[in-house]
């Protein structure tokens, strides 16, 4: 019996910034698992969605997940979404002011000398609002997915962590070129990421599906889970924190009602399904109970040498549910905003 892999290797997953991204070790991923036989696969913290992106155009059915409404968002452009692309007069209709539309002003008012300049704001205010009125779910999410990569492009550290609007407009004498980056209209960044996610669509015939849900209400009917939890290494990793104003922009109408107004940098409310991934006491059964869960599925998991739990006892979960050891596979790999070279670490249970 001999199968057919059809393979689509003509789109192109668009550039990214976020912390955590598979994107340059993507192909060693599926060097380690381009034996193992399966059809479907959940990508269970799909994050910017590169898993799921290489798995579609190795034609497998696609289910992705991120409990992040941003992400979620990333999942319906370029997953779930087969052929709707945005034209260049809908791109256009994006950034005028529309005289029937009743506009509010929540960045402009709410995240004054915070991230972005006046008038930033303004243009943010309007362009949001626009494609909330775009009534295509697919068009919605590729704008919003260009129009985050944008903001994160214009940030220092590409994250939205600390108040730091000074970094960009102090006066000094600088020996790099971000600031060039940093200055870089909005139109600019937005017209440019459009295109990206335009070219990056395409159907591989099966029937994707991305949603935003807890990963412990996930179905389990999939060939194959790949699981990239959050990394506890240190203090751990808590994305709300970093990518929160990308949730207000997908959660506009209702965004006021989750800001922390008593932080400086007007961060968002935690999610405790969220905040949970980054207790260190809590790491242990999180993992533990994630592994139990999928133990009918082929198992990939993502991690990192210096995480925590150790290599060995995350082993030993799988060896407890699976019933025998992982095959580890291990790569040199230096992380976004790290100094220091460590090991992305993969396990394989089938």
């Amino acid at each position: 019996m001999f199968i057919v892999t059809m393979e689509f290797t003509c789109a192109k997953f668009p550039s990214t910034r976020f912390i955590g991204s598979k994107l340059k070790i993507i192909n060693w991923i599926w060097s380690c698992i381009q034996d193992i036989d399966f059809e479907s696969a959940m990508d269970a913290f799909g994050g910017t969605g590169i898993f799921s992106y290489m798995a579609k155009k190795k034609g497998k059915e696609i289910y992705f997940n991120d409990i992040l409404k941003f992400n979620y968002n990333l999942g319906l452009a370029l997953i779930e979404n087969s052929k709707i692309k945005i034209s260049d007069n809908e791109l256009k209709d994006c950034l005028i002011t529309h005289k029937n539309l009743q506009y509010k002003n929540i960045i402009k008012e709410t995240f004054s000398d915070i991230y972005f300049t006046n008038q930033e704001n303004a243009w943010l205010d309007i362009v949001i609002q626009n494609i909330n009125s775009v009534s295509n779910k697919y068009k919605k999410a590729l704008l919003f997915s260009a129009l985050g990569q944008a903001c994160l492009r214009k940030r220092p550290f590409n994250l939205f962590h600390r108040k730091n609007l000074y970094l960009r407009l102090n006066d000094v004498k600088r020996t790099f070129h971000n600031k060039t980056c940093w200055d870089t209209s909005f139109d600019v960044y937005l017209k440019h990421f459009i295109e990206e996610y335009n070219e990056a669509i395409f159907s591989n015939g099966k029937n994707n599906k991305a949603t935003s849900l807890d990963v412990f209400e996930l179905p389990d009917n999939f060939d194959l889970v790949y699981l990239d939890p959050p990394y506890m290494s240190g203090k751990g990793v808590n994305y709300l924190d970093m990518y929160h104003f990308l949730e207000g922009i997908v959660d506009y109408d209702d965004w006021s009602n989750k800001i922390e107004f008593s932080k400086k940098n007007r961060s968002m409310k935690q999610v405790k399904q969220i905040k949970v991934w980054s207790k260190k006491n809590e790491i242990n059964g999180l993992l533990d109970k994630l592994i139990k869960k999928f133990s009918g599925n082929k198992i990939v998991m993502s991690y990192r040498s210096d995480g925590y739990p150790s290599i060995r006892k995350i082993s030993e979960m799988f060896r407890e549910h699976k019933g025998k050891n992982p095959l580890i596979y291990s790569i040199p790999y230096k992380y976004v905003l790290s100094e220091k070279t460590v090991s992305e670490i993969l396990f394989v249970a089938e």
